[in-house]
């Protein structure tokens, strides 16, 4: 049952990563083309939709969390039943843990590609004014 589990919230999480990459591909190649030149933009753009997926799946599925159903709790020496409430409960979990490992990521992205944007812009001024 455990390896079921893990096998459901790894797709689910990828599902979820790839609507979420999906959606935000075009966002981020257009950042990146007003930003980089097209070739290196292009590279960039790819990478970040690889780590959107790296990010999501690894956040989606909490290794550690599921340990819980494999290991005898020192306590009881019992381990945790899945049942129904239990699988809702972790797929929950799965869509939420990925779409948060993805917004922070995203987050970070957007605020260093505004930094970027802010110097590029203020090297474009600084030269229109130098050429006047």
């Amino acid at each position: 049952m455990f390896i079921t589990l893990l096998g459901v919230t790894f797709i689910i999480a990828l599902i979820v990563a790839v609507i979420a990459a999906r959606f935000f591909k075009s966002p981020i190649e257009r950042i990146l083309s007003s930003i980089l030149a097209e070739d290196i933009g292009a590279a960039w753009t790819r990478y970040l939709m690889f780590a959107i997926y790296v990010v999501g799946i690894s956040t989606g599925v909490r290794l550690h969390q599921l340990e819980r159903y494999i290991t005898a709790d020192e306590a009881s020496n019992t381990t945790i039943v899945l049942n129904l409430d239990r699988w809702i409960l972790e797929i929950y979990r799965t869509i939420l843990g990925t779409l948060q490992g993805i917004a922070w990521m995203l987050l970070l992205f957007f605020i260093f590609a505004l930094i970027a944007f802010v110097i590029v812009r203020l090297f474009e001024f600084k030269n229109k004014q130098q050429k006047r």
